[in-house]
């Protein structure tokens, strides 16, 4: 899950992280006030749950009072990645003399919490570390949530000439890593930390994913949720107990297990065709969750073949094929169902479908060649 700018740096400030002083404004007359009280020149800042605003013209200094409407207007009328701008935050305009990265995160190869930074901020980390990875530095916390003193002085030097930005970007590092444990985060990010004419050091954006299989530890995270970015389908498979990931292909995928899933939609772009989802029913024989799979997946009017692939453990394949049979009575299904299950109960649901004139393949690659093969006709 993710949350705005602005939400965000109240999550810092909290934590006792240095921000830069500001207010979300919905509306222009919103804006020029807190522009006044802030003092010119400010910064307005798009609020949306995507990456590249800046690129987009999202981001835009106001240097005086009589800028300050026709910028916000221009802001507000952007769409970027397809996000319609509803909040733009305004603070104070810093006098930056140098930028940085810094983000903490899961390191999923090393199974370890890594706090990343670099002396090159304000741009995407990704692209720093394509074009000069010795410009990455990393922090591995090996189960802890505190800094080893006795390997931090060499991490720290490296980065930071002045001892006294050194004590000032410990203390923000120290914050940062609290709010990644204390939230269950997947991302705690600060692009760029600033030090200003004064030598003073900010955060001056914040950005903070979290886990969301752990929200429910968290109703006050919960609570910022933006439902305006979030896809309905998604969310309307959460409800429902389902995982679902929208993709821009066009083979519908409903399988069991999410390493199953994985293994079928890698499967489907190797033989040439796009999944069109991710879409993973989890380890119940729940009928209902197939009858609720297949009516979000036909939402998209780019699929032209579901393909339903069942491992049958604690999933059994009759369940499975009953989930099949309830759709079809219950909706029009315009596209093609291209079914493999083993395991189970196979044989039963085998017998079910062969009842109703729908037919199986023998084989995970069999239905996914059929299933390519519909998508590409």
């Amino acid at each position: 899950m993710k949350i705005h700018e602005y939400q965000a740096i109240e999550i810092f400030k909290q934590a006792g992280i240095p921000v830069i002083d500001g207010q979300v404004a919905v509306d222009a007359d919103e804006a020029a006030r807190i522009a006044e009280e802030i003092g010119y020149p400010v910064v307005l800042k798009a609020q949306v749950l995507s990456g590249g605003r800046g690129k987009a013209g999202g981001i835009r200094i106001v240097e005086k009072k009589g800028d300050l409407k026709e910028t916000f207007r221009q802001i507000k009328d952007l769409k970027i990645k397809d996000c319609p701008v509803e909040k733009v935050l305004v603070v104070r305009a810093v006098d930056i003399k140098k930028e940085f990265y810094a983000g903490i995160t899961v390191d999923a190869l090393k199974s370890n919490v890594v706090l990343i930074v670099s002396s090159s901020g304000g741009v995407d980390i990704e692209e720093v570390a394509r074009a000069d990875p010795r410009a990455i530095r990393k922090f591995y916390l090996n189960e802890g949530r505190s800094i080893d003193k006795t390997l931090w002085l060499e991490f720290i030097c490296a980065i930071f000439k002045d001892p006294s930005h050194q004590q000032k970007v410990t203390a923000i590092f120290q914050n940062l890593i609290e709010i990644f444990f204390d939230h269950d985060c997947s991302l705690a990010e600060i692009n760029p930390l600033v030090i200003d004419g004064n030598g003073e050091i900010f955060a001056a954006d914040a950005k903070i994913n979290f886990d969301d299989n752990a929200l429910f530890r968290h109703e006050d995270v919960s609570e910022m949720r933006d439902l305006t970015f979030e896809d309905p389908n998604e969310m309307e498979a959460k409800e429902q107990g389902l995982s679902f990931v929208k993709l821009d292909g066009n083979v519908g995928c409903i399988v069991n297990g999410a390493g199953l899933a994985m293994g079928t939609m890698d499967m489907i772009q190797l033989l040439g065709g796009q999944p069109a989802n991710f879409r993973e029913v989890g380890g119940s024989s729940d009928p209902e969750k197939i009858l609720h799979a297949i009516k979000i997946i036909l939402k998209n009017d780019r699929v032209k073949a579901i393909l339903i692939n069942i491992f049958g453990g604690i999933t059994r394949c009759d369940d499975i094929a009953k989930g099949i049979l309830e759709a079809k009575k219950q909706m029009d299904i315009p596209v093609p169902l291209i079914v493999r299950l083993t395991g189970t109960n196979e044989a039963q649901a085998k017998e079910i479908l062969r009842e109703q004139d729908i037919d199986t393949f023998p084989t995970m690659r069999e239905a996914v060649v059929k299933a390519v093969g519909l998508g590409q006709g």
